[in-house]
């Protein structure tokens, strides 16, 4: 069980630690968990007490914890060297792992550019696509081109692309303007954005999308032939298409990349990937550009049709040296068998005792990424907070979006470590619905 709010180790954390998305104020009354350690899809805290990782430690993890191949690789990796910088220079680790990762991604004649995390990937994204107009002798290209209900990180470029909530309005005077289209819940959302994309496309840098899933903002899913219909337009009209891929990628959806559900003609000519590149074991992203877009910007030495642009960790040599051994195994696994497997059984066990239920107004599902959109009472307050509060008191860590609780376990998961989930899940949804209806 949780432990209370005088535990020491709360007290040290919030005394030096400034937690992303957290009221700090607030941080240590609700009762948060201190990991020590881990095991399988099992995360412990320093009292010893077990949580399953439903929420991949924040949708990065998909083999697990302490998986003894990725161990393996780091300690190799080690023995080698752990870092040197790609700035005009390269990395044996980097090379081998761009290698295996250009045969897989869904874009043609891939160049790969490395950074930390997923918002810096679409930075570069939205960089590659200015610079590339810009280099062709085209600089009235300057528009992007989003959804509603976007969500892309949270540097300044990927905040503009975003449709706001999380706090963001304040920082509305620093965003720069985009074209913006209804987001997946609007039916219509696909036409919508080909005529947007039609009206617009002497002065549009690029179409930036989530394929499939827009998951921060609550698990919104699409439909693949939407998808191909936006793919057919960018492509057929000269439009570069930037696909964040950044919670999808790695097998999240059942195919390795989501891109990949639109048919073999969907290849985006930017691809940004994070989270589960290195199966959560160390921070890596990458921007993945198509030899079309990479020969834009070649040139003279110091010339001006270079990419000025670099981070000092980029393709860092243990997280690419891990990021290829994760590759593997997804392969050498066939992780991707069962993500369908599971994640059937996850719509099953949803469908048989969370849709309906009191207190739930949608369930919706990709893969292994599933948002249950709650409908508290007239009144009622908190709802995603508490019910994910009463999860992690049985044992299930979840996170939630608001009143969205988003369950993304690893992609190894069991069905019987489903089946826990989705009861806990139950109950606490359950228990919260009781504590308002008494």
């Amino acid at each position: 069980m949780p432990v209370a709010v005088t535990d020491p180790w709360v007290a040290r954390d919030a005394a030096v630690v400034w937690h992303g998305f957290t009221q700090m104020a607030a941080y240590p009354d609700n009762a948060p968990i201190v990991v020590e350690r881990a095991e399988g899809r099992e995360l412990i805290d320093v009292h010893g007490n077990r949580y399953f990782d439903a929420i991949s430690s924040l949708w990065v993890t998909t083999l697990g914890h302490g998986v003894p191949e990725l161990d393996a690789a780091v300690i190799d990796q080690l023995g080698r060297v752990a870092h040197a910088t790609l700035l005009g220079n390269g990395s044996r680790a980097t090379v081998e792992f761009a290698e295996a990762l250009a045969a897989v991604v869904p874009v043609v004649d891939p160049h790969v550019l490395f950074a930390s995390d997923g918002a810096v990937a679409v930075e570069q994204a939205l960089k590659v696509a200015f610079q590339y107009w810009v280099n062709r002798g085209e600089p009235g290209h300057t528009q992007f081109l989003a959804l509603g209900d976007a969500y892309h990180g949270d540097t300044v470029g990927a905040l503009s692309l975003g449709d706001g909530g999380f706090g963001t309005a304040l920082f509305d005077p620093l965003r720069f303007p985009v074209v913006r289209t209804p987001g997946y819940a609007a039916v219509d959302w696909a036409a919508k954005m080909v005529g947007c994309i039609e009206a617009h496309v002497d002065s549009l840098a690029a179409v930036v999308i989530e394929p499939l899933v827009q998951g921060a903002s609550g698990i919104l899913v699409a439909e693949p032939s939407d998808l191909a219909l936006v793919g057919e337009a960018c492509r057929s009209l000269g439009v570069l298409l930037i696909c964040d891929e950044v919670a999808t990628g790695f097998g999240r959806t059942g195919r390795l990349f989501a891109s990949e559900w639109a048919g073999p003609e969907f290849r985006p000519d930017i691809l940004c990937l994070g989270k589960g590149i290195t199966g959560g074991y160390l921070p890596l992203s990458a921007t993945v550009a198509s030899g079309a877009v990479f020969k834009a910007f070649d040139g003279p030495d110091l010339g001006e049709s270079t990419f000025y642009h670099g981070h000092s960790y980029g393709g860092n040599a243990l997280g690419c040296a891990v990021a290829l051994r994760h590759l593997q195994l997804i392969g050498e696994w066939d992780v991707l068998a069962n993500v369908s497997a599971v994640a059937e059984r996850l719509s099953s066990r949803l469908a048989d005792s969370v849709t309906g239920r009191p207190g739930v107004g949608a369930v919706r599902q990709r893969g292994l990424m599933a948002g249950i959109e709650l409908h508290p009472p007239e009144g009622a307050s908190r709802w995603g907070r508490r019910v994910c509060a009463g999860a992690v008191a049985r044992g299930v860590l979840l996170r939630p979006l608001g009143d969205v609780v988003v369950v993304m376990p690893p992609l190894t998961t069991t069905a019987d470590e489903i089946d826990r989930v989705v009861d806990v899940l139950a109950e606490s949804i359950d228990a919260v619905w009781s504590e308002d209806h008494p």
